[in-house]
């Protein structure tokens, strides 16, 4: 059998359907059925239960399929390998970043890192953390950008940074007068947050859960822009909470509005993830050391005591 043929079965497996199994590996359908019908007959096996709809794997082909990834994976290693020997960084390199880092990381080292790695070609797609593990796990991912730890038994994690939490607060408000605020002064029922599904949301609940409420009947509103949730807090809807590096573009009056946190300062850990094949390593470095030349300038948050709200107790 061959690495394509295998390709093809881990193409059917994961797309549950022939046809589009087909479209993705660019082949027709009687070509990858006809290829992965040579790989059942060789191994004297049925790798798929092709009765059920969608089509399963059947006990044997979850096997199967699990082995195919390590010998596919391996293949790729080793063209990997002997780009690392030349000293070659360049080819297709797909990249997730969460929605909370994407519009505020991406423009600060996208043009650096594009123009000292121009045989690189980057495919860049913002995607929620779940989306991420998913296509890490599945290979149509190199690496992400994301807020960590995950614990993912499969994922390594390399820390580029952590980002101070910052508190928006109205005039109105009755913290406005504090020069910095400290976690029990918040109030959950107060905070406006960011949809189901952000990782920054989850941090947030997580610092919050051992402080009071205050039971009131507000109404509850979830957004997902940060300019929605500062425009409202504007209104005297509430308070919000803002990653440090998103705070750096607004204007001078909205900036008034930004309370620090006392030590131990809230503050979400920002790592670059990759599964742990190390596929392309050498351009998961090259992008890790030009992260890390630019954030180092943005982001002065050494000696001091955080708190890490995504960090598993």
């Amino acid at each position: 059998m061959t690495i394509t043929q295998l390709q093809y079965v881990l193409a059917v497996a994961e797309y549950k359907n022939f046809t589009l199994a087909a479209e993705k590996c660019f082949v027709t359908q009687p070509t990858l059925s006809m290829q992965i019908q040579k790989v059942e007959e060789e191994l004297n096996i049925q790798i798929f239960d092709r009765s059920k709809k969608p089509i399963q794997l059947t006990e044997i082909g979850h096997k199967i399929v699990n082995q195919a990834k390590n010998i596919v994976n391996e293949a790729d290693r080793m063209q990997d390998i002997v780009e690392q020997q030349k000293g070659f960084i360049g080819g297709e390199f797909r990249l997730g970043i969460i929605p909370t880092i994407m519009p505020t990381l991406l423009p600060m080292f996208l043009n650096n890192f594009i123009k000292k790695y121009p045989k690189v070609k980057l495919i860049i797609e913002e995607l929620n953390t779940n989306e991420i593990i998913a296509k890490l796990n599945n290979g149509h991912l190199d690496a992400a950008i994301a807020a960590t730890p995950l614990m993912e038994e499969k994922i390594k994690e390399i820390v580029l940074y952590f980002e101070p939490f910052m508190a928006y607060i109205p005039q109105s408000h009755r913290n406005y007068s504090k020069e910095e605020i400290e976690v029990s002064d918040l109030n959950i029922d107060e905070i406006l947050l960011l949809q189901d599904g952000h990782c920054f949301r989850d941090g947030i609940l997580n610092l919050c859960k051992n402080v009071g409420r205050n039971d009131s009947n507000r109404f509850q509103l979830e957004s997902g822009s940060f300019e929605t949730l500062i425009k409202l807090a504007d209104e005297g809807l509430g308070i919000t909470l803002l990653p440090y590096l998103h705070t750096l573009d607004l204007k001078e009056s909205d900036k008034a509005k930004l309370k620090h946190f006392k030590e131990p300062k809230p503050a979400r850990e920002v790592s670059l993830i990759y599964p742990k094949t190390e596929l392309k390593i050498q351009i998961i470095d090259a992008l890790r050391a030009t992260i890390a030349g630019v954030i180092k300038g943005a982001i002065v948050f050494q000696n001091v005591e955080i708190i890490n709200p995504m960090a598993k107790k």
